[in-house]
């Protein structure tokens, strides 16, 4: 890695933002997960969350390598499940559905703590997920159609998030920063992806990158690492 690269990587990780996630219920389609994700990539995020169709449970193992290795992915057994955590985490959650009481996504505070919950391909958001959420969003249109492709809404809806918090410079200064061990932890996961399964293997902490992103550890660590 290149010192050029890894000063990138902190630079990245620095202005991610925490308190801004989406949520995917029941989106199967590989292609689609891939297109969500490289978006929450591009937009900040660190983390989304989702709950898996049952027999596409293994789905995000196969899709959007690249952007996956940057943006983390929690994996929840109901939308319940989901919902209780993001609420845990202090966030709104909004979800994207057609009704009475939705307002323009555009009208919406993004510079809270704030959950975007999409719904899958084929039924959209579960009524738990609608009845549930602080708000419904839509994306207004005057076509004939009237849903967009999920992972072209996540983007419209992710992108007016960046440009609210952007305005507010919470890129520069975000509301809950990854924390420095958290940085550290990828920082050499991603940067030394060997040596950090073996360390893992072997329950050895990891040690300290230099500002080119180069190990410094002592001989010991190196002769613990070394030994089978």
């Amino acid at each position: 890695m290149s010192p050029e690269r890894y000063q990138k990587i902190v630079s990245v990780l620095k202005a991610r933002q925490v308190d801004l996630t989406l949520c995917l219920e029941q989106v199967h389609k590989p292609n689609n997960v891939s297109a969500v994700i490289r978006t929450a990539d591009a937009a900040g995020l660190h983390k989304i969350h989702a709950v898996w169709p049952n027999e596409n449970m293994r789905t995000l193992g196969h899709t959007s390598a690249g952007a996956r290795n940057w943006v983390e992915v929690d994996t929840h057994d109901t939308t319940q499940a989901a919902y209780q955590h993001l609420k845990d985490q202090g966030m709104q959650i909004l979800v994207t559905n057609l009704s009475d009481t939705a307002v323009d996504f555009r009208e919406v505070d993004y510079t809270k703590p704030t959950a975007i919950v999409l719904g899958g391909e084929k039924f959209g958001t579960s009524k738990f997920a609608v009845e549930m959420a602080d708000q419904d969003i839509i994306i207004p249109m005057v076509g004939m159609v009237q849903s967009l492709n999920v992972s072209v809404a996540s983007a419209l809806i992710l992108f007016e998030a960046q440009r609210q918090r952007h305005n507010k410079n919470m890129y520069n200064h975000p509301a809950t920063p990854l924390s420095d061990s958290a940085i550290h932890k990828i920082l050499f996961e991603r940067g030394h992806p060997v040596l950090a399964k073996v360390a893992k293997r072997k329950k050895l902490p990891y040690p300290a990158l230099d500002d080119s992103g180069q190990i410094m550890a002592d001989q010991d660590w190196w002769a613990q690492m070394q030994r089978k």
